[in-house]
Order: C-alpha cells, then structure tokens, then sequence
C-alpha cells in the first residue's frame, strides 16, 4: 500500500570546514523528531545517506532531485513525498500538511532576507533565464517541498538543467553567495507553469533568528509547526545549530 514518504538528507561528507562531519550533528534531532511525527501519522521516513556521485560534480541539495529514482530503486511505493531539509525540527502536534496539497506540488514562501532573495533572483534571472524576472513573493524555500508522481517530468527537468550547465552553476555559487538549487528551481516552477500552492510559514519556519524568536523561551513553539535553523549569525562549526536543535527536540520530546 502506497504511503506517503518523509525524505531527508544526511550524508557525511568526511572533510574539513563546510564539509566537516561534525556539521551533521544536529541532523540527529531532525531525524529523530521526523521519525516521530512519521510513525504518528502512518507516513514512512527515508534518509538518503549516501551520494549518487561525487559532491564536486552535483552538489547535495541538487542531488535531492533523483528522489524519485531512488525511492524506486530502493523498492517504495510512494504516494506524495515531502522534501525536507535535516536543519529542520518537525513539532508532534503538526498538523499532517499531506491532507492540506490537493494533490499539488506545495512549499512555502521564503520570508527570510529580501536583500538575499531579491539578489538571488536578479542574477540567476539575468545569467540563467535570458533576463527573466519572477514575483518574489511566490519564491519558495525549497527546504520544505511536497511533490507526487505527477511531478517526475519537473524533477527530471530540474536534473536535466543542471546537467546541462553544471559548471556555470558552480562557478555562479562561488561567486554570487546567492543559493544553490532554490532559485534555479523557482525560475523553473514559473517557466514551466507548474500548478503550486502556497502553505503557511508555520509549515516552514525559516531566519527565527532574524524574526527574534530564537530566545531560550522557545516562542516559536507556539505558533508553528516546522522549525528550520538557518541564517543564524556568528555561527562558528555550527555549534549554535546544535544548541538550538538540541533545545527544542528535548523541549518537544523529552
């Protein structure tokens, strides 16, 4: 019987600095809060811990764009499936969102640093989509993304684009400071007209830090569900990454 699925990365990567395996670390908390809210709402939890090709020629977060293949190669009947990011801390008491898409593909806006967001789309926009421009307040945090079948031929798309301009995308990630994958694939949701909803913040919680609510009171427990721990300043090994994943799970979890 076809589930719906909780797909999630975590994969050491075994070197130093950005690359080192101590960042995964807070990826634990993820993890185990997922697994959680998975087994309360029959949904089925896969972590991808291994790379489909070296992280030098396709990046992580692109790679997450096989997950069709790979929950097919590993034998799973999917319903719809959710692409999570494993900096993220699901709350038990959140609402199963699988019952709120309409069977569309869904994500959140990203209400984190316009100045980001805005250079992001500017230059991908100008080097990558022939000048295009789209409506920032449509541009999805692909950190919390739910997709179906009906969304394989997107997701090769997506594959296919990098494929085809990897080492432009590279060099542009260097360079720009402005993303990875997010951006070239909000650019293709609008180009191709991919029919998409938009589900509440309290579904993504993303830059807590800039919104003042990463205080050791924990508010935004309250008023959200999924809790993602980015932008978070003067964040050295991501040790405050850790502190803060940590907190919440044992506050959630105990």
């Amino acid at each position: 019987m076809k589930k719906n699925v909780v797909f999630i990365v975590d994969i050491d990567l075994d070197g130093d600095g950005r690359w080192a395996s101590t960042r995964r670390k807070p990826y634990e908390y993820s993890i185990k809060s997922w697994s959680k809210w998975c087994e309360k709402n029959n949904c089925e939890l896969f972590v991808l811990n291994d790379l489909l090709m070296p992280h030098e020629e396709m990046g992580i977060c692109w790679q997450r764009y096989y997950l069709f293949d790979i929950l097919e190669a590993n034998g799973i009947e999917y319903d719809q499936i959710l692409s999570v990011d494993a900096d993220t801390i699901v709350h038990p008491d959140c609402p199963n969102f699988f019952e709120l898409t309409e069977h569309r593909l869904c994500g959140v806006h990203n209400d984190g640093s316009y100045d980001w967001v805005l250079r992001s789309i500017e230059n991908y926009g100008k080097y990558f989509f022939k000048g295009a421009t789209m409506p920032f307040w449509q541009y999805i945090d692909c950190g919390f993304v739910i997709v179906n079948e009906s969304h394989k031929p997107f997701f090769k798309q997506v594959t296919d684009f990098y494929n085809n301009n990897s080492e432009l995308l590279r060099n542009a990630e260097k360079t720009w400071h402005a993303g990875t994958d997010q951006t070239p694939v909000n650019f293709l949701l609008h180009e191709n007209n991919i029919d998409f909803k938009l589900l509440p913040y309290e579904y993504n919680m993303i830059d807590l830090n800039r919104k003042e609510l990463l205080q050791n009171d924990l508010p935004f427990t309250k008023i959200g569900y999924v809790y993602q721990y980015n932008g978070i300043p003067n964040n050295k090994n991501d040790k405050l990454t850790l502190h803060w994943m940590e907190k919440t799970y044992k506050y959630l979890y105990g």
